[in-house]
């Protein structure tokens, strides 16, 4: 590298439930990682906890700035957040003016969704591809959409927020993706099943784990598995990419992105639009990753 030293970047990801973040080289490498939980409804909070982490990593590195993913509605220009999704905290909020204040580094900020689909794009499993569709699954559904090589925004900022749409609907009520098909979904029909409190913390993992022995489990995990299939086969019929990634930790999963493509092969009319299906080259690291290059995309670096 002609003897210059890398560059660095402070990088976030922030969740309904936790902010991950880490330091990060150029190429992607993680030189570090760790979490926090999210102040989701108290924004004082959340700049005080992102702010400390920042001043933590400037304290011993040199870095070039900060790049953050987000849930929600987000002009990537000006860093509003006219909607900050689960991080009520961030409603009509502009965190990139808010931090610049604080820390006096360059700060950009992207929607969750698209900052996978970035990661995919630059160095990971649609490198190759011009038009392609991320969907992660996590506390709800997130998307991100290249067309022709770029990032689909929408006029308002809300390309890709595939979460919203209706995927059952019956004469007093509907359902969205976000409300059947997310980790927390399965987790919430899991807790109703087994008359676990709401309020009782379950993870992801122990429903798959009891699936195994417990036919009940199993079906429920297999209805879930289907409004997936269901919310592949609307964004394959509307866009045709030439791939679906599949993120978010519950990808780890064994068998699970099988088990979707089988659905979708049961579902009459796939064979005429079948593309194929495959799982994200990132996992639980995408949105840092994929921040970071929104980050050296936009400040030209």
């Amino acid at each position: 590298m002609d003897g210059k030293e890398a560059k660095k970047y402070i990088s976030f990801d922030v969740g309904g439930t936790k902010v991950k973040h880490g330091l990060l080289l150029e190429d992607g490498t993680i030189l570090s990682k760790d979490s926090y939980d999210t102040h989701c409804t108290n924004l004082d909070l959340f700049l005080k906890e992102m702010t400390e982490t920042i001043n933590m990593y400037t304290q011993n590195h040199q870095v070039s700035g900060v790049a953050i993913s987000l849930p929600g509605f987000i002009n990537p220009h000006t860093g509003y957040s006219e909607s900050g999704g689960a991080v009520t905290a961030l409603d009509h909020q502009n965190l990139k003016k808010l931090l610049e204040k604080r820390t006096s580094l360059p700060i950009e900020v992207e929607n969750d969704g698209n900052c996978v689909a970035l990661a995919e794009k630059v160095s990971g499993n649609a490198k190759n591809c011009t038009d392609f569709i991320c969907m992660t699954i996590g506390t709800g559904i997130g998307g991100g959409i290249f067309v022709n090589g770029s990032l689909l925004h929408g006029h308002s900022f809300r390309g890709g927020e595939i979460g919203f749409m209706i995927t059952r609907a019956g004469n007093y009520d509907m359902d969205i993706l976000h409300s059947n098909a997310s980790t927390n979904a399965l987790i919430k029909a899991y807790k109703k099943l087994k008359g676990i409190s709401e309020h009782q913390n379950i993870e992801g993992e122990t429903v798959f784990l009891e699936s195994r022995k417990n036919s009940s489990v199993r079906k429920l995990v297999d209805e879930w598995v289907q409004h997936i299939s269901y919310g592949i086969f609307n964004l394959a019929a509307t866009l045709n990419p030439q791939k679906i990634l599949i993120g978010g930790g519950v990808i780890a999963q064994q068998g699970l992105i099988s088990k979707i493509n089988h659905k979708l092969d049961q579902l009459p009319w796939w064979k005429r639009i079948k593309i194929p299906v495959e799982r994200c080259k990132y996992q639980n690291d995408a949105g840092m990753i994929g921040a970071m290059y929104n980050f050296i995309k936009k400040q030209g670096s």
